[in-house]
């Protein structure tokens, strides 16, 4: 399983590692990472993966729901997407 998972919100201290510290809580590895801060506001994509079959439902609510905490918005979803529009 392959993902992509983008984090935007305000820039502040910790988000990085938040995030990251929830991305491997949730038992997904972290492939590629790239993130900016653009005027004051924080972007970041990270390209995710896991050897085990995750439940999107699951994983969305959960980084959602950590996002509120972080007060950042996080999203995610499966790389099979992007390959598909890109094969059409």
């Amino acid at each position: 399983m392959k993902a992509i998972i983008t984090v935007v919100g305000k820039d502040k201290t910790g988000i990085v590692a938040g995030v990251s510290s929830k991305i491997a809580e949730l038992g997904l590895n972290i492939d590629d990472i790239s993130q900016t801060v653009l005027d004051e506001f924080f972007t970041m994509m990270a390209v995710v993966s896991s050897n085990q079959k995750q439940d999107f439902t699951h994983l969305r609510s959960q980084l959602e729901d950590f996002g509120q905490d972080l007060n950042v918005k996080i999203n995610i979803q499966s790389a099979a997407i992007f390959d598909a529009m890109h094969n059409l």
